[in-house]
């Protein structure tokens, strides 16, 4: 089977283009992407694809090179007698402007351009050359970063209108076939410098794997496939577990911590990674982010500080908004709420509703329980409960204090609370005025549970919306 007729089976086994579809190739001149053109150029003259024109980005980076490097592919596309689509962008500008890498600046110019090009002309895909040799090196460079199971996904076959038909081919492979069709093109000579990261992989680290697994390129590319069918079950749970946990907010997301925290480990990572990209809007979230959210949703309390947002988890709620939309909610209006014996009631402040009923003392899910959004508290009088926001002033005797009393603000303080969060923290009374608890936070000793007491009272809180 010759090296075109291996490319078409790929395009075909993946669905990358119809029979006949229009497709564009992006050059840059180097040795894969002009493989891939001439490539190309075989299955349209043969009916199988339909080969629309040559893209080529100047990302103005390696002047005058850059310019040589746009003449050439110019060139290239006339001797094939094909249109050729060029755009020139400032990536280094641009990188500034919105404050990311060169590297993410020229990818996503990449793309925009990408779009266009295949819009204007009709195309149902951009192909591009990776080849297999660079999917085994992105494998390890991102390995070696230490990325989750979709960075080891690789490069994907395809991604929108962009496609890579040529990644089960080697690159020597792709020199082999220049040669045979006396074709010339450009060396990079970027692609020689090791202080470049992937190029360390590409010179150094692989050619020494090698000495150990002949094949290694291909078990890699081979890992990667594995990741990526990992990765898309994987994306697909969590979309489906994150919309049944998740509520919209304005300027961010709040989960039900508890059912957060009752996920398999790796669905409760990815949820939250997508909640993170989602609110904070930046592909780069890290694992020990993601950590730092799954701890605090299992604590119930506190708050966090993360890269253009925070994260709050207050009674049983995990919040998680951008630092505009954590100033937009800042002003929350003092509550109060009547709460009866056994019911309960909304209290949209704090988003929660909270409901009370008694128990035989017997069947009481522990004693003087404070955690998950749940109380057990002993009460002399059965009159109708007070939940309202606290106020300058409250105090209560949490239980581990000897009896000590402790100001609400003290608590707060303590306990890290957020000045913004603590007019959100339901405090609930009971018909005396007498603080029981405060919720996610503390219950007070006069409440506790004894061996005297006949029955219990069961305060709990959930997701306002929530009907389970």
């Amino acid at each position: 089977m010759s090296l075109s007729e291996r490319v078409l089976a790929s395009i075909s086994r993946q669905a990358l283009i119809p029979h006949g579809g229009g497709v564009l190739a992006a050059v840059s001149g180097g040795g894969d992407s002009v493989a891939l053109l001439y490539l190309l150029a075989e299955l349209s003259q043969k009916g199988a694809v339909s080969l629309l024109g040559v893209v080529h980005l100047n990302h103005q980076l390696r002047r005058p090179s850059s310019e040589h490097d746009e003449d050439f592919c110019g060139k290239l596309a006339s001797t094939l007698g094909l249109p050729f689509i060029v755009e020139a962008v400032d990536v280094g500008d641009l990188a500034r402007v919105k404050g990311i890498s060169r590297e993410h600046a020229g990818h996503v110019a990449r793309y925009d351009f990408f779009e266009r090009a295949a819009g204007k002309v009709g195309a149902v895909a951009v192909a591009l050359g990776h080849t297999i040799d660079d999917q085994a090196e992105t494998f390890l460079l991102r390995l070696l970063r230490g990325a989750g199971s979709a960075g080891l996904s690789g490069m994907r076959p395809r991604i929108g209108c962009v496609i890579r038909p040529l990644l089960t081919v080697t690159r020597a492979e792709l020199r082999q076939y220049l040669t045979l069709q006396q074709v010339s093109f450009l060396e990079d000579e970027s692609n020689a410098d090791l202080s470049i990261p992937r190029n360390q992989i590409r010179h150094e680290l692989l050619p020494h794997l090698k000495r150990y697994t002949p094949t290694i390129i291909e078990v890699l590319a081979r890992e990667a496939e594995i990741a990526r069918a990992d990765e898309e079950w994987l994306a697909d749970v969590a979309i489906s577990q994150g919309l049944n946990l998740r509520t919209s907010i304005e300027g961010g997301v709040e989960f039900n911590a508890e059912g957060l925290v009752a996920l398999p480990v790796a669905v409760a990572r990815r949820v939250l990674r997508d909640a993170l990209v989602h609110v904070a809007g930046s592909e780069t979230v890290s694992f020990q982010q993601i950590e730092r959210l799954r701890y605090l949703a299992m604590n119930r309390s506190g708050g966090i500080d993360l890269r253009r947002c925070r994260a709050e988890c207050v009674a049983g709620v995990l919040r998680l908004v951008t630092r505009e939309g954590r100033e937009s909610r800042l002003e929350v209006p003092s509550f109060a709420y009547r709460l009866p014996v056994p019911g309960e009631v909304q209290i949209p402040e704090a988003g929660v509703t909270l409901s009370a009923r008694l128990v035989k003392a017997g069947l009481a899910c522990g004693s003087n329980v404070w955690a998950s959004g749940v109380a057990t508290v002993a009460v002399s009088s059965l009159g109708p409960l007070t939940v309202r926001s606290w106020q300058p002033g409250d105090w209560f005797r949490p239980i581990g204090l000897d009896g000590h009393r402790k100001k609400l603000q003290d608590l707060f303080v303590d306990r890290k609370v957020e000045r913004t969060e603590r007019a959100r923290i339901p405090v609930v009374l009971d018909d005396l005025d007498r603080i029981i608890w405060v919720v996610g936070h503390g219950v007070s000793n006069d409440f506790r549970i004894t061996e005297s007491a006949a029955s219990v009272l069961v305060l709990k809180t959930k997701p306002l919306g929530d009907n389970q």
